[in-house]
């Protein structure tokens, strides 16, 4: 007699089995240098942080993206397009979709991979302006810039490694 017991254990070694003989749908890209282009910001405000911002990025996505590090393998180009703090208090209700007490960073990533296809994507990465702590801290602003940074670090690796 089967018991109830038996059928889930069979059922669940038969999916796994199933499950492990799937090919990888893709494989992670590797990655040589990382070299990032924070010159968009200048225009928009950033000026002298510019500068500053590129390197801690640049910086941020050599240990986000350390597993995916190859000697050899091509560049990555990082480029920022945009990164806006929005106003620390106020600006919009939770959820009306306003967008007024969030912030957004735009980058765009490009891989030119040798023997297979170019990697070109838009990152785009926005978090409540409250994720650099209390809006009292004096060092709010570059707590927020950091947590951008490391979210859209995140997210590019994400969609390398997929």
């Amino acid at each position: 007699m089967t018991t109830r017991r038996a059928f889930i254990t069979g059922s669940a070694a038969l999916a796994a089995g199933g499950l492990v003989s799937l090919p990888a749908s893709a494989q992670p890209v590797s990655i040589g240098a990382i070299k990032v282009d924070a010159r968009n910001l200048g225009p928009l405000g950033w000026g002298e942080n510019a500068p500053r911002i590129a390197r801690a990025f640049e910086s941020r996505l050599a240990s986000e993206l350390l597993p995916l590090r190859r000697r050899g393998a091509p560049t990555l180009h990082v480029t920022v397009l945009w990164l806006w703090l929005g106003a620390g208090a106020g600006g919009g209700m939770p959820g009306d979709g306003s967008g007024g007490s969030d912030d957004n960073m735009l980058s765009v990533i490009e891989l030119a991979d040798r023997g297979g296809p170019p990697v070109s994507r838009e990152i785009r990465s926005m978090l409540p302006s409250t994720s650099g702590g209390a809006w009292y801290r004096p060092d709010v602003d570059q707590r927020r810039i950091a947590a951008l940074l490391e979210n859209n670090a995140q997210w590019i690796r994400h969609y390398l490694s997929a």
